[in-house]
């Protein structure tokens, strides 16, 4: 940037922004000083307010008229108060909202972006409804902190869950766990320690919110009262434009909030919810391009800010763009690698079809016999068994896992190539013939499982994939649960070893084109490690376990039990 680009810029910096208990939260304000009083775009985050994107993209804003507000949250970096995630961030946001609102340089309009974390302290302060919050455009994030957050299917995320708060958000500013560091002290030997609860004393820390939130493995009053945004849809009327990807953590959580507004929430924002998902993982600007193993070509490249300021220019400076006029969903198609809009979310019209498990009970790895199809199960086939063994447990390949960069994190995410972990025996595999015509598969993906145990509890795992013609395996879709949440998140019940229960597992979201000749499969297995911590098998007391117990798995397929996967077809 040339120096004459800023000749409009006023600056004020650390500037103590009052909240009602006397605490101050460091402030860092960007303004058009020939052009006030002006809309403002307000950022809260943890991750301290003077990183070069977020400074380059307040700039940008700038140049476009608007006033950027960037503030670091209580107890992280400049500001006061104690850190503790999440419970101070709707009324901080709220009286942050006020305080601007109340401003001579700002013009009565605030609109709020950022992701993950400062996804969520956008939603969090939804809710109050400050006169002053116009709009809003959350980037991955969440609807639940159990559910899409902390654990999802009951099982606990480990890898995100140990960098995070275990690890970084320790301290008032950013701890990393480098990955050069000696082996013992690599990432990938901590998270393989047990007991969970002083996992993070492995990795040399100790962290309060990590020990506590293994220590509510259930859906209990702690985390209910932590204020999730999915219990107050009735009462938010802010347009929001929800930005998320295939391959995040929080894909759920965005879907979650556009769904749940759009069906309960108040107008404007009861009819203004907008949404636009790509093929990216949790870290991404709009212009990648290789993903992971996938190269999605040019057409997947999208101008994100511009995209934000149609949105803020819409409803915060009341300009006559084509905002109301699009459709409100647009999604990357992946393998026809192109952009799809929608009127809504779900897709309307979506036929949602069985296709049922089959084998002769040796679906072990991709080259046992499993077959996936539309056909009913009509006769008594015979079950498959694995052994799950979490000394051993199948590695996490790809997916929603978290994405920390190559310097803190150890764990693969995203569209992956998942040829070679096919060949456990521990993995049971079915696969259509190669398809006849193509498929187009895009919504809520979720698989029905009639299993049993030898264990009291276990997991149970599931991944869709798409298999390319010459062998490539993309996995498209994941699950997991965990087998004492099958019926209640509050209240856990156990199994009775070698009885067949049903599981629901819920795979999330999709849009995957599935050509012709490819061929469409499923995984079956239970671990998904390191994503997800190590189910034991033993039903012993949550994180405080150091036993593993190797679990005898059956998966039923026949006339009584017949285990499918629910694929959402666009026709």
């Amino acid at each position: 940037m040339k120096n004459k680009e800023f000749n409009n810029l006023q600056m004020m910096m650390d500037i103590k922004v009052p909240m009602s208990d006397g605490v101050t939260l460091s402030t860092n304000i960007y303004l058009p000083k020939n052009n006030i009083p002006c809309p403002i775009i307000l950022q809260r985050s943890p991750y301290g307010t003077n990183t070069e994107d977020m400074v380059k993209e307040a700039i940008n804003f700038v140049k476009k008229g608007y006033g950027v507000v960037l503030q670091d949250v209580r107890g992280r970096w400049d500001s006061e108060g104690e850190w503790y995630p999440f419970i101070n961030e709707a009324k901080d946001g709220y009286e942050t909202q006020e305080w601007i609102g109340s401003q001579h340089w700002c013009d009565g309009n605030i609109g709020t972006i950022g992701a993950s974390y400062l996804a969520m302290a956008q939603w969090q302060t939804a809710a109050l409804n400050s006169k002053y919050l116009k709009a809003m455009a959350p980037k991955v994030s969440y609807s639940n902190f159990y559910h899409d957050w902390v654990y999802t299917g009951g099982a606990f995320q480990l890898a995100f869950n140990l960098r995070w708060i275990g690890i970084q958000m320790n301290t008032r500013t950013n701890q990393l766990q480098y990955l050069w560091m000696p082996k013992e002290n690599h990432l990938n030997e901590i998270m393989k320690h047990l007991p969970l609860i002083d996992m993070d004393n492995k990795a040399g820390r100790s962290s309060k919110p990590w020990k506590e939130w293994i220590e509510h493995p259930n859906y209990d009053n702690y985390w209910k009262n932590l204020n999730p945004i999915e219990e107050n849809y009735e009462k938010i009327s802010v347009p929001v434009l929800g930005i998320s990807a295939w391959y995040d953590i929080f894909l759920q959580g965005t879907l979650n909030n556009y769904i749940g507004v759009k069906s309960k929430g108040i107008s404007p924002g009861k009819d203004n919810q907008k949404l636009l998902i790509g093929p990216w993982m949790h870290f991404f600007n709009g212009q990648e391009q290789t993903i992971g193993d996938m190269n999605f070509g040019e057409k997947v490249k999208i101008d994100i800010f511009k995209e934000m300021l149609n949105w803020f220019d819409f409803w915060l400076k009341g300009k006559n763009n084509n905002t109301k006029n699009e459709d409100p969903v647009k999604m990357f198609l992946m393998g026809k690698n192109e952009w799809q809009t929608y009127s809504d979310w779900p897709i309307p019209d979506t036929i949602y079809k069985n296709f049922y498990i089959h084998s002769q009970g040796n679906a072990n790895s991709s080259s046992g016999d499993g077959i996936l199809n539309e056909l009913i199960p009509n006769y008594n086939e015979n079950f498959d068994t694995y052994k799950y063994d979490p000394t051993d447990p199948v590695p996490t390949i790809g997916g929603t896992g978290p994405s920390g960069g190559p310097v803190v994190s150890p764990v693969s995410a995203g569209p992956k190539n998942q040829f070679e972990v096919e060949k456990r025996k521990d993995i049971l595999v079915y696969t259509t013939p190669p398809l006849k015509n193509n498929i187009q598969i895009t919504g809520p993906v979720k698989m029905i499982l009639f299993a049993s145990s030898n264990c009291i509890d276990t997991d149970f795992t599931c991944k869709l994939v798409d298999v390319y013609p010459n062998g490539f395996c993309l996995n498209i879709a994941q699950g997991i649960i965990r087998a004492r949440y099958r019926n209640s998140w509050e209240d856990p019940e156990f199994l009775n070893p070698n009885e067949i229960y049903k599981y629901n597992i819920d795979m999330w979201s999709t849009s995957n084109f599935f050509h012709k000749d490819h061929k469409i499969r499923i995984e079956i297995s239970s671990s998904n490690f390191p994503q997800f911590d190590r189910n034991p098998n033993t039903g012993n007391q949550f994180g405080m376990d150091k036993d593993l117990k190797t679990a005898t798995q059956k998966v039923y397929h026949d006339k009584n039990y017949p285990s499918h996967i629910i694929l959402p077809c666009i026709e």
